[in-house]
């Protein structure tokens, strides 16, 4: 089969599964008690089905079983994120502690490094030296890596929109390099190709449904930490498989930067935490959008101009890829705009009060 015509009918099957999984699921949510209530920190209205991120995943389930072949690593994958699933729906549950939440993900990352021995060895020529090879240490950078994607798009889930939208950015970016290369499109039934195309389409309905008007009459959904820790396995996966090895479709260095907004804001907020003796996983108001948010933008406002940002952000990455920009630019770059964006979150409110006095002028 054409993986053209492979590409259309998963985004086919992903859209009808996502969709039918949301129905089924929302009514099972509340006898499940898998809802998300509000207090201090969620300040939503109302008792919420935690089922996107089931939704995505079973989508992605069912119609990877239909499109792909039977092989090792879609067995590998599959049951690597249901067991991500499991976890992240305990998490949303019974608020498990970050120390079984690590252990897990090691566990989990442990499918792809030793089942189908993918792992990040290569790095590129970041440095302007040469490739920079780090041999058995690429098992353990590996699985940083892995915990880093996971609760980077964990973390960044704060706002109706934002972890769907951010992930779909980086699944539409994977696909976009995947066809640009010279070697993916060939292969009928590329693994990475249809995956990704699985999970971004499966994101659609998932979104259709969690930024739903409360006029709509649409019932609201949100992903859960089950969704965004499948997402952030999914793209780590898809971004180790793409960039390693003879057959590696991009660079490292572009990874970087089609997950640049979840990652910085993930390493800012850490670095901020650890600067005031606090624990780097203790739940706050200090990300991206509630600074936005602070700031005087509305929350759909916050979605679109963080979503505006890690489209620019890709789009950076793709053009580098595409026009074979060195890769110690590109890091130099990327390590600009993290520097960049740590300064100017820390003196947010003295260099956003003109767009603050605007706001209030138009309130």
């Amino acid at each position: 089969m054409d993986v053209f015509i492979t590409v259309i009918l998963a985004a086919i099957t992903g859209l009808v599964f996502s969709f039918l999984s949301i129905k089924l699921l929302e009514p099972l949510s509340y006898k499940l008690g898998l809802v998300d209530k509000p207090d201090e920190r969620k300040q939503h209205q109302g008792v919420i089905p935690l089922i996107g991120g089931i939704s995505i995943f079973s989508a992605v389930f069912f119609s990877s079983l239909i499109i792909l072949p039977n092989t090792l690593e879609l067995r590998l994958f599959l049951i690597a994120s249901a067991l991500m699933v499991f976890i992240g729906a305990l998490d949303d549950k019974y608020d498990v502690s970050v120390r079984i939440r690590i252990v897990a993900q090691v566990i989990i990352a442990s499918l792809m490094i030793f089942g189908i021995d993918i792992y990040i060895s290569n790095l590129g020529n970041i440095l302007y030296f040469g490739n920079i090879n780090l041999g058995w240490f690429g098992i353990v950078f590996t699985y940083l890596c892995m915990l880093a994607a996971i609760n980077a798009f964990n973390m960044v889930d704060g706002i109706d929109g934002l972890v769907g939208s951010l992930s779909m950015n980086t699944f539409i970016s994977i696909i976009i390099l995947t066809l640009l290369s010279s070697y993916s499109p060939s292969i009928p039934h590329n693994f990475v190709l249809i995956i990704a195309t699985l999970i971004a389409v499966a994101i659609v309905p998932y979104l259709l449904f969690n930024l739903a008007n409360s006029n709509s009459g649409i019932k609201k959904v949100f992903m859960g930490d089950a969704g965004s820790m499948f997402i952030g396995l999914s793209v780590i996966w898809l971004l180790a498989h793409s960039t390693q090895g003879d057959n590696a479709v991009f660079r490292p260095v572009t990874a970087l930067w089609i997950i640049a907004v979840p990652i910085i804001d993930m390493l800012a907020i850490i670095g901020r935490r650890l600067h005031r003796g606090e624990n780097p996983f203790k739940p706050d108001r200090d990300h991206l959008h509630h600074i936005f948010m602070r700031v005087g933008f509305s929350d759909r406002q916050a979605l679109v101009i963080i979503s505006i940002a890690s489209v620019v952000m890709s789009f950076i990455g793709i053009i580098g890829e595409f026009y074979l920009v060195p890769e110690y630019i590109m890091l130099f770059l990327f390590l600009l705009v993290f520097l960049s964006y740590s300064y100017l979150i820390k003196h947010i409110f003295k260099a956003s009060r003109p767009i603050r006095k605007m706001l209030m002028k138009k309130a």
